[in-house]
């Protein structure tokens, strides 16, 4: 537990530093100052100071932030302020955050796809080189005989023994469902990988499963570890990076007009304790995989940023917006209202996703 607490802090701290590092060098390329650029939240534990800027470790240790002057609005006469800089210079410096998380899902599945990631190879066009080539368990149905025996989602099925026979090479799908199809009301051994654990589970597939779930509920996939050399992996990373953005930006449509249309936040939503477990599973699973999951909370942390919401980037970006419409900048009181009201909404939201989170996961 204590592991799977400290890599979901520094991955969430590392993908807020980057976030904020991306204003923070916009700023400066765009002569605004940057007073203060800060590990952690306050109180602060030391700072160093170099040349302008406050350089800072909170003792807080989750995230960061940047402290721009200006950037409430004020100072607008000095050059050096955030509120004298033209507004396309101000929108740059406001998106950037986003734009670097962005950056950052492109840097890690590119050097993904040069070591190696998983992917279904079945039914689909694979160019690279393919290696270890494994069935993987992709759903687990409730209550069922997988279920009940503690099987996880992207385990791997190696070997399977019933009444003294054993299949030792399992190279397709169609491997399992025979074997099992077999030994229907029996006990098989299933011998299994997650990540680097080797360990056993014992299943009895059932003879009249429920529709579509299988003889002990599982849905399976045959992966293998695909890689690209140096000079197409940055290319096939920035591919990656863009299907994600796309899938995650519907699965978010989908979600927000669900909440409108029922009232009730979907199963897909997790808040900090259910992508705390998630962490901690994929974490299981090996580096290859913990480091995907890091590229798509980067890619939602950047979607979620951009939401033209009060609080987020995005919100002020919408402020910038109707600035340019009507040619003078929004009354500096009712922007800072609107982003109090809409950071109170963001925080009861979470509070909301947490109670939920914690009769899902705990």
């Amino acid at each position: 537990m204590f592991i799977t607490i400290f890599i979901f802090i520094a991955i969430l701290t590392i993908l807020i530093l980057v976030h904020e590092f991306g204003h923070f060098i916009t700023a400066k390329w765009a002569g605004a100052r940057v007073e203060e650029f800060g590990i952690g939240f306050p109180p602060r534990v030391f700072g160093l100071k170099k040349g302008e800027t406050l350089y800072s470790v909170n003792l807080l240790p989750i995230g960061g932030f940047v402290k721009i002057y200006g950037e409430d609005g004020d100072k607008k006469n000095d050059t050096r302020s955030f509120a004298s800089k033209p507004l396309r210079v101000r929108s740059s410096i406001i998106a950037a955050g986003v734009l670097m998380n962005i950056v950052l899902s492109v840097v890690l599945l590119s050097f993904g796809h040069f070591i190696g990631l998983p992917q279904v190879i079945d039914g689909s066009d694979v160019s690279g080189d393919i290696s270890n080539i494994v069935v993987r368990i992709a759903a687990i149905a409730q209550a069922s005989p997988a279920h009940e025996a503690g099987i996880r989602v992207g385990d791997v099925i190696d070997a399977m023994q019933s009444e003294g026979m054993r299949l030792d090479t399992i190279q397709t799908i169609e491997n399992v469902q025979e074997f099992t199809s077999g030994h229907i009301g029996k006990s098989v051994l299933l011998s299994m990988k997650r990540g680097g654990e080797v360990f056993e589970k014992t299943v009895v597939p059932r003879a009249d499963p429920p529709t579509g779930e299988g003889a002990i509920g599982i849905a399976m996939i045959r992966t293998g570890q695909v890689s690209y050399p140096w000079y197409r992996a940055p290319l096939k990373g920035a591919e990656s990076t863009f299907f994600l953005v796309r899938d995650t930006v519907k699965a978010f449509a989908t979600i927000i007009m669900d909440y409108v249309s029922t009232g009730a936040l979907t199963e897909e939503l997790a808040g900090p304790i259910g992508i705390a477990v998630i962490t901690g599973q994929v974490q299981q699973l090996g580096f290859i995989f913990l480091l995907q999951f890091i590229a798509l909370i980067s890619i939602n942390l950047a979607i979620i940023n951009i939401l033209p919401f009060p609080a987020l980037d995005g919100g002020r970006l919408l402020f910038l917006a109707i600035e340019k419409l009507k040619g003078s900048p929004v009354n500096q009181k009712y922007e800072k209202f609107a982003h109090t009201v809409g950071f109170a909404l963001i925080i009861l939201l979470m509070i909301l996703v947490t109670f939920r989170d914690i009769g899902r996961f705990l």
